[in-house]
């Protein structure tokens, strides 16, 4: 099992840099990776961005995925944009208040850009507590329920700011997807085995976009986990991508 981080993400230097940092450079860094490991053809496993990653790296090294299994589908369309920055909130209300509570009226009109001055601010008492807000939000819809376990370990200040830097960078460039849609690259891949695993009350990603991706490729196995959010840890989820990877183990490489 392989597993890396992105261009300024977790241990990839410098932390939080957006320079050079779009879907075709991490598509580049996949295939240098790949190559360098010496690996012939891999499984390509991703959720959410993940998902849009292994799609965008799949349409474009077809020959060298074996597979793909994806979970909690983002396709990086505008809809979706748009239902992740303004409309979860209608389930949410109370979480979503305190994600807009710190803008002014006029800037939740257009909230990325809100907070793309606040978090590429150099001031730290500007750019943390917008990265902590930011990064609450989400966490904040991941799963269907919330969690009984103990509070988990807080998340230093400079990792939630990189984070939420290079994800805002991503999204107010519609993940540098406008020039090549991932639905109009699935023809090129439906020769290929997937598994598309999603919970049925995902609020990040809803399940529209996975049933949109499966009807674009009705070769690929669906699963919906009727008792599940978003999050890859929730035990509906967790079990399905087991599930999943086991499959795999009968198919060629």
């Amino acid at each position: 099992m392989i597993l890396f981080d992105q261009r300024g993400c977790g241990r990839s230097l410098p932390l939080g840099c957006t320079d050079d940092n779009t879907t075709a450079h991490l598509v580049d860094d996949m295939e240098a990776l790949r190559k360098y490991l010496g690996i012939p053809r891999w499984l390509v496993f991703g959720g959410s961005w993940g998902s849009t990653l292994a799609l965008a790296y799949a349409s474009t090294h077809a020959s060298q995925v074996s597979g793909l299994i994806l979970r909690g589908i983002f396709l990086a369309r505008a809809s979706e944009l748009k239902w992740f920055i303004y409309q979860a909130g209608s389930f949410f209300p109370e979480v979503y208040e305190r994600f807009v509570r710190p803008l002014g009226i006029n800037e939740r009109k257009n909230i990325l850009s809100a907070y793309q001055r606040r978090l590429f601010s150099k001031d730290a008492s500007v750019n943390i507590p917008a990265a902590r807000s930011w990064n609450a939000y989400e966490a904040s819809i991941m799963t269907l329920l919330p969690s009984d376990g103990p509070a988990p370990t807080p998340t230093p200040d400079e990792v939630l700011l990189a984070r939420a830097r290079v994800q805002l960078h991503y999204l107010i460039h519609d993940c540098f997807l406008q020039q090549h849609p991932l639905l109009e690259t699935v023809k090129r891949l439906r020769s290929l085995s997937c598994q598309i695993i999603q919970g049925r009350y995902d609020m990040v990603c809803p399940p529209e976009t996975a049933y949109t991706l499966h009807n674009a490729w009705p070769e690929a196995s669906f699963t919906v986990v009727q008792d599940a959010g978003h999050s890859a840890m929730e035990v509906g989820i967790a079990t399905a991508l087991v599930a999943a990877t086991e499959a795999f183990k009968t198919i060629s490489s």
